[in-house]
């Protein structure tokens, strides 16, 4: 696993090693520590919106001795999957480097407004880190316990406006995922089993919204 510190180390590591500055999105377990919803992640989910950028990443990962990591074991056959690197005798350093398209979710334009936490580490990363909103939705492209775990927390520490995630939803569905608005719905029939402090009635808007479509 990767603490706080460590994670941080990495990416003052990398920073020293890229040739120009770049502006990226951290996700997942990585932006959720950021925000000081959990201690530890198994992996650091970063979004590229410059595919020279990414592959300069990559380039800096490699320096220091990162391995190119199957990706199919974390994703199976999943669709818009990241570069996937890792380092370690257990690999348990791992980068995850995703452009643009985070599995079946697009980071969109909303998202990159709503990402206004900034951190700069280094002299060439500037690390902005996605709102618990949308964090939350992009979890949605998974079907991992731990990522419905995850929500969990960020509901308990966080709360959560749901109108934000429906309306990203519904955006996401009009940037070509038509399957948003019913993986969300699934994804919040999921948490409501596990006793997440979420209303009904956010149910019965999602398959309203999803009826409306």
């Amino acid at each position: 696993m990767i603490d706080i510190m460590k994670q941080e180390e990495m990416f003052l590591l990398i920073s020293g090693l890229l040739k120009r500055k770049m502006t990226v999105y951290a996700i997942g377990g990585t932006a959720m520590m950021f925000h000081g919803f959990k201690n530890a992640t198994k992996d650091i989910d970063i979004v590229f919106f410059s595919e020279d950028d990414r592959l300069e990443f990559k380039r800096a990962l490699e320096e220091v001795g990162y391995k190119g990591y199957d990706s199919v074991q974390v994703y199976g056959r999943k669709e818009n999957q990241p570069i996937m690197l890792s380092r370690g005798s257990q690999k348990e350093e791992r980068f995850d480097l995703f452009s643009r398209d985070v599995i079946r979710f697009v980071f969109s334009e909303n998202m990159k407004k709503r990402a206004t936490k900034t951190i700069e580490i280094g002299k060439n990363i500037v690390l902005k880190i996605a709102d618990p909103h949308d964090i939350i939705i992009m979890k949605c492209a998974t079907d991992r316990m731990k990522d419905k775990e995850d929500a969990l927390s960020i509901i308990d520490k966080h709360g959560v406006d749901w109108d934000i995630v429906i309306d990203e939803a519904q955006n996401q569905t009009g940037l070509g995922n038509k399957r948003a608005l019913f993986d969300l719905a699934e994804f919040v029939d999921d948490l409501i089993k596990m006793k997440a402090k979420i209303s009904k009635k956010v149910l019965e808007k999602l398959i309203k919204t999803m009826e409306d479509q």
